[in-house]
């Protein structure tokens, strides 16, 4: 979960939206994420989204963010691999799942992971 969080604060502007966000705001949070206009957020269109940050961390592109490649952190632990990530990345994503349909809409992505 720590690689989820350290991709956030690398890309700030990725950051899920906090509780307090206005309802507009929320809807074009959906629509950044929602690659096929569906109204609702895959799985993939997740990872895709919320993987910018590891990929621009990712700086020789080998798919391993390395202890050279991610901000210094107390809790550093060596290596992650994109794998590891989008295994982290799908794990929210369940969690947020609410509904369990296998897509996220706007108040599952309004809220906290569970």
């Amino acid at each position: 979960m720590r690689w989820v969080a350290l991709a956030w604060l690398a890309l700030p502007s990725l950051a899920l939206p906090s509780l307090g966000m206005a309802q507009a705001d929320i809807h074009a949070y959906l629509a950044r994420m929602d690659a096929n206009h569906d109204g609702r957020v895959s799985l993939d269109e997740y990872v895709d989204y919320m993987g910018v940050g590891f990929r621009r961390m990712d700086a020789n592109g080998d798919g391993v963010l390395d202890a050279s490649e991610m901000p210094p952190s107390p809790r550093q632990r060596g290596a992650m691999t994109w794998q590891q990530h989008r295994q982290n990345l799908a794990a929210t994503f369940r969690r947020q799942d609410l509904d369990h349909n296998g897509y996220l809409d706007s108040h599952e992505l309004s809220e906290p992971p569970h």
